[in-house]
């Protein structure tokens, strides 16, 4: 298949499950070798989930299917630019890329807040919006420590 039909399907994807009351307006697929091995769906209002973006959805689909959380190969096919939550997924998923339709922009103008999360990322933690404090930090150490000698550790 080409990029052009999976972006179709990732469309697709997004409208169908809109109009079935699944969420907002976003579909995802994880695609290995030419083969979906992942779909996803914005769930976010009906599962009651904030994390339930179709990018993640997709993502977690693709890791049962693999029974691993490396996603090394695979491509992501979204119809709407990643939030940072999502975009941090793929990172962390270790997918080598990502391909999308709308970007941050449409999504704002439809009422999505990812442009605001995107600039509270770049500023200065005391400057954000959500207040963050550092505490215990001394005695968060230790078990930092631990992981760093633990036999048998699975690193990621």
């Amino acid at each position: 298949m080409t990029h052009e039909k999976f972006m179709t399907e990732a469309i697709g994807l997004a409208a169908t499950m809109m109009e079935k009351g699944e969420g907002g307006p976003f579909g995802a697929l994880i695609v290995r070798a030419g083969e979906v091995i992942g779909r996803g769906w914005n769930r976010v209002t009906s599962a009651n989930d904030p994390t339930a973006h179709a990018e993640i959805e997709a993502i977690r689909a693709a890791c049962r299917q693999l029974g691993d959380f490396r996603l090394s190969g695979c491509t992501l096919y979204v119809n709407c630019e990643p939030c940072p939550m999502c975009l941090a997924a793929a990172y962390w998923a270790g997918i080598e890329a990502v391909y999308f339709a709308a970007d941050r922009r449409d999504a704002a103008r439809i009422g999505f807040a990812d442009q605001h999360v995107y600039e509270e990322l770049a500023r200065p933690l005391e400057a954000r919006a959500l207040p963050m404090y550092q505490l215990m930090r001394e005695a968060a150490l230790p078990v930092f420590a631990r992981w760093e000698v633990l036999p048998g550790k699975t690193p990621y």
